[in-house]
């Protein structure tokens, strides 16, 4: 250790550190003094090698990229999963600033509260003239059908995050509202996990607020909503397609709730209610994840495919609590934020705590006056969006003053369709580029959540870092990174976690009902990755076999052609495509269920599918793709091994088993009735040994060559060998016997007893009735329980 540390006598990593004309910095003052806050961190960076940090910082990102955190980018008519881009120097908060800023927006978030309540209530501002009516009739956010429905549980809002902003001044402003549907709330967590461990060393004894209990207090308050003990509560995501995807699978998980998309759910007796392999089971809480107008076919967007009908007529019979409630992205309009500062003080009892960024509505003759008069560099930009003022995809945003007359002509055209804001500067925090420190501008978003004891601040949250000095790249969709926010106290803090601390969390919960959904993504997941793993053993053998043998085993090689076929293989393609189709196809599947999938086997998956098509560009037929496909063939026993050896026996397990039993029976049978026919070339019955990964149990077994009849005997009805048809098969009657409603008081299912027959006429037969024809008999029954599995479970 000691030799990686820095020559101490060399220059301070801030030697060069400048901040920019006239821009507050987080860290130093402006004559480059760095502040107290920030000692500790700057000694530590100080302290260590270029080489040292080069590894602190890779520790970070080695467990985002092993934990699968993404981002999906879009551009070009295409959308990407990108690494998550952390910026590694955290922000730096002491605690008494950070109460301050709470305390604001804890009167904020009771602010928009009264506003919403209003609007979808007795719409006294807009009545009274404290608020255009053309804000608000006009508003795509304002939702007409939502006008008079109460909320379950009296409140509309219940998760809330604040864009913030350090001004020239030093004061805090808040840039945007965000009570849509906040994002960034699991990202905060992966960036500190991720963080901490960068500064393993230093973290420690930093006396960081933790932010478990932040999340912890929110799930009770949630769960505390719930009807009884068989209600859930559950996240409602757009899919697997939208950019904070990940996010939703993450709080899911770390929170125990139910991950949903619109097509899990249904409305009975209007009650909502989840789809799921038990039946149809009601959902009491909902945290939606998407915009609201896509949440009801019905009564909203009817162009939407991501919604439920009938999910307004829920709300109206107040069966459900909506977090947050339909409608609340009227709160995001930008023009509301240039009425809320004349509005505080009758609706929140005093004046804003933390002052809005400057704000005009231009439906005012009086507001146009005062912007044409005002010297200050002003943006314009479409009233009724909710983007951020600094968007610079909204062709009506300028980001410099226009002249005069310019924006007269603006200001006579589109008045009351526009906003003016006063341009935003940024205050800015270190970054580490290219090894050195450089000042970036800087958002934070803070997060409010509604507890028992009302709204809880976040210790800390998110911050975007701009890739350059423009104000716009801050977005992650421009360039922009994210940071972790250190609240630091000057006494030692608790330890907290998620553990419940009443008397019920020593209670055994039960597993809410499993989504049908997800069960089919389950099941084809254990099919994709058993029938990738089939590819590879047949690969491997005849990559095997094409070495030893050359030109003179063609007749042999010749005999896989009907199961090169029958799988759409191309055996001139050492790693064939239909491998990468299926590892891809599997990645999908997994990523459906990321709420239910270890982070391990994720990684595991992953790895897989990029060492596929690295040697899919590099092997070449023969021996290098043999041993590139038994490397193969341990990474995908290693997802088993997960698989076998972690997975809660829970309904989820079984339907990822029976899809592994299933694919692996339909293998089987079709690689013996192709092998083991009459006609299979000299040699086809020690291939069928091998690809069935059976050799040195056949010659345990069997102290002679192999026969038909002992390789039929081994792989086709032996029960104890794991890689037999009658294992397989052994298997699904155990599994299926296990499902809901598969076995009720000895009334059997459709799939029940078509597996007990599939089963007895296997058991009771011997190796000279199974022949090709027989076998392929069986692998087609093997195929219809899929189709009847599908037909009762997911509908």
């Amino acid at each position: 250790m000691a030799g990686e540390r820095a020559n101490l006598a060399k220059p301070s990593r801030t030697a060069t550190y400048r901040p920019l004309p006239g821009v507050p910095d987080e860290m130093v003052t402006p004559d480059g003094t760095v502040r107290p806050l920030w000692h500790r961190l700057v000694a530590h960076l100080d302290g260590l090698s270029d080489d040292h940090l080069a590894r602190d910082l890779f520790r970070a990102d080695r467990y985002l990229l092993d934990s699968g955190v993404f981002y999906r980018q879009y551009g070009g008519g295409q959308s990407v999963e990108r690494p998550w881009p952390l910026s590694h120097i955290p922000v730096l908060l002491a605690e008494e600033e950070w109460k301050n800023i709470g305390a604001a927006l804890r009167q904020r978030a009771d602010l928009l509260e009264a506003v919403m309540a209003d609007l979808y209530g007795p719409n006294e501002l807009v009545a009274s003239g404290r608020l255009p009516a053309a804000l608000v009739a006009g508003n795509p956010e304002w939702l007409r059908p939502m006008v008079g429905v109460k909320p379950r549980g009296g409140h509309f809002l219940h998760f809330l995050a604040f864009e913030l902003g350090r001004g020239p001044d030093g004061k805090w402003w808040v840039l945007a509202d965000r009570t849509q549907a906040p994002s960034g709330a699991g990202y905060a967590l992966e960036n500190r996990v991720a963080t901490s461990r960068a500064f393993s060393e230093l973290y420690p004894g930093e006396n960081v607020h933790r932010l478990a209990g932040f999340f912890r207090d929110f799930r009770d308050a949630l769960q505390a909503q719930a009807s009884d003990k068989d209600s859930r509560v559950a996240i409602l995501t757009p899919g697997p397609m939208n950019e904070t995807y990940f996010e939703h699978a993450y709080i899911a998980r770390y929170l125990g709730f139910t991950l949903l998309e619109g097509d899990d759910l249904g409305v009975s007796g209007n009650r909502l209610m989840v789809r799921t392999v038990q039946g149809m089971r009601q959902v009491d809480v909902l945290w939606r994840r998407l915009d609201a107008q896509y949440a009801d076919p019905l009564e909203l967007d009817a162009g939407s495919r991501i919604g439920t009908p009938g999910m307004v007529a829920t709300l109206r019979a107040g069966s459900v609590t909506m977090v947050n409630a339909l409608g609340s992205g009227i709160l995001e309009t930008r023009a509301l934020m240039a009425f809320l500062p004349k509005l505080a003080p009758d609706l929140a009892g005093a004046p804003l705590a933390m002052p809005n960024i400057a704000t005009w509505w231009c439906g005012d003759p009086a507001a146009r006056a005062s912007v044409l008069a005002s010297p200050r560099r002003m943006v314009l930009a479409d009233a009724l969006t909710t983007r951020l003022p600094f968007d610079p995809k909204d062709d009506l945003t300028h980001a410099v003053g226009l002249p005069a007359d310019a924006l007269a002509r603006r200001l006579r055209d589109r008045g009351g369709d526009l906003v003016a804001q006063e341009a935003v500067t940024l205050s800015t925090t270190p970054a580490l580029v290219d090894g050195k420190l450089v000042p970036r501008p800087m958002t934070l978003r803070v997060y409010l959540a509604r507890t028992a004891t009302g709204w809880a601040v976040m210790p800390g949250g998110f911050a975007r870092i701009g890739s350059g000095a423009d104000v716009a790249a801050v977005a992650m969709q421009e360039g922009g990174t994210a940071a972790d926010v250190w609240v630091m106290s000057n006494a030692p803090v608790p330890a907290i976690t998620m553990a419940r601390r009443s008397e019920a969390a020593d209670k055994r919960l039960v597993p809410g009902g499993l989504p049908a959904r997800a069960a089919d993504n389950l099941f084809w997941l254990g099919r994709y990755v058993e029938r990738a793993e089939g590819i590879v053993r047949l690969m491997r053998a005849y990559h095997t076999r094409l070495a030893e043998a050359g030109d003179t085993g063609a007749h042999l090689l010749a005999g896989f052609d009907p199961l090169l076929r029958q799988m759409g293989i191309d055996p001139d393609a050492p790693i064939p495509q239909r491998l990468l189709d299926n590892l891809s196809a599997a990645i999908g599947s997994a990523g459906s269920v990321r709420d239910r999938f270890s982070p391990d086997a994720w990684s595991a998956l992953h790895d897989i599918d990029r060492s596929a098509r690295r040697m899919a560009r590099t092997v070449t037929p023969g021996d290098d793709t043999a041993r590139a496909l038994s490397a193969l063939l341990r990474k995908l026993a290693g997802i088993s091994g997960l698989v076998h050896e972690n997975m809660y026996r829970f309904v989820g397990w079984r339907f990822l088993t029976i899809g592994r039993l299933h694919e692996r029976a339909m293998g089987t049978a079709a690689l013996l009735a192709v092998l083991c026919d009459p006609k299979a070339p000299e040699g086809a019955l020690d291939l069928a040994i091998e690809v069935g990964d059976s050799v040195l149990t056949h010659r345990r077994r069997f102290a002679l060559s192999a026969s038909r009849g002992t390789v039929i005997d081994l792989l086709a009805l032996d029960p104890l060998n794991p890689r037999a048809l009658r294992h397989q098969i052994d298997g699904l009657r155990e599994q299926i016997d296990m499902l809901p409603a598969a076995n009720e008081h000895g009334a059997l299912s459709p799939l029940a007893r078509q597996v007990l027959r599939l089963h007895a006429d296997l058991a009771t037969t011997d190796h000279g009735s199974l022949t090709t024809d027989a076998l392929w008999g069986l692998r087609a029954r093997i195929a219809t329980l899929s189709d009847v599995l599908t037909t009762t479970y997911f509908p």
